[in-house]
């Protein structure tokens, strides 16, 4: 059974853990095995005074940009709030920006989503995560998908992602009921980053052959 929280103890837990950040605002990512990772987060319904959300959101980027990674839910950094950040702006080689379907995400805070599948289309491919540090796993997700959510002002927003887009949507928001990527992970495929040179450019089918799944 997940805790039950107060509005003033969920404020005091984000005040505990900002007051773990750095001086730039990062704050420590907690990793599988910490039970916040396995619950359902909390419909966000404005628990936070707005500096503290503010500082949150603050936080969540930084500590994404350090890590660095591509998104960050609350949970992540010991929060059970139906709260997540998403950028992803890092230079690729065309190639692979290709295979992955991957255009720019410019910084997105989502807060209680959903997402639906809106097509029969299927990406097969890498992820990883930054509370399973050191690992990937191949996972396949819908390619086209619907997401709802709110922002930090509240407003309700609609919008359609695809290919690498509609992947960290999926991660992120998959967080917030306590499921981590390696829940729907080939587990055969599970590698170790020390290992990734085995397989150049993330190549699925490459690994396929020499990890037998």
């Amino acid at each position: 059974m997940n805790p039950e929280y107060t509005n003033h103890e969920i404020q005091e837990l984000v005040l505990s853990v900002l007051a773990t950040a750095d001086e730039n605002l990062v704050v420590p990512i907690v990793q599988l095995g910490h039970p916040v990772l396995r619950q359902q987060a909390i419909e966000y319904t404005g628990q936070l005074e707005k500096p503290v959300l503010d500082q949150l959101l603050e936080a969540m980027r930084q500590t994404m940009y350090e890590a660095p990674g591509v998104g960050l839910a609350a949970p992540q950094i010991g929060i059970p709030l139906q709260i997540a950040v998403l950028e992803d702006l890092y230079p690729i080689p065309d190639s692979i920006a290709a295979e992955r379907e991957r255009e720019p995400l410019e910084f997105l805070e989502i807060f209680n989503p959903a997402y639906a599948s809106i097509s029969d289309r299927e990406a097969v491919f890498y992820e990883g995560c930054l509370s399973f540090d050191g690992f990937q796993g191949v996972v396949t997700r819908p390619a086209d998908i619907t997401a709802t959510f709110e922002d930090r002002a509240g407003q309700k927003r609609t919008r359609e992602f695809s290919g690498w887009q509609a992947r960290i949507v999926q991660h992120e928001t998959d967080h917030l009921s306590g499921t981590v990527y390696v829940d729907k992970a080939e587990t055969r495929s599970l590698i170790s980053e020390t290992e990734l040179w085995r397989h150049e450019s993330m190549d699925v089918a490459t690994a396929k052959k020499v990890l037998n799944f």
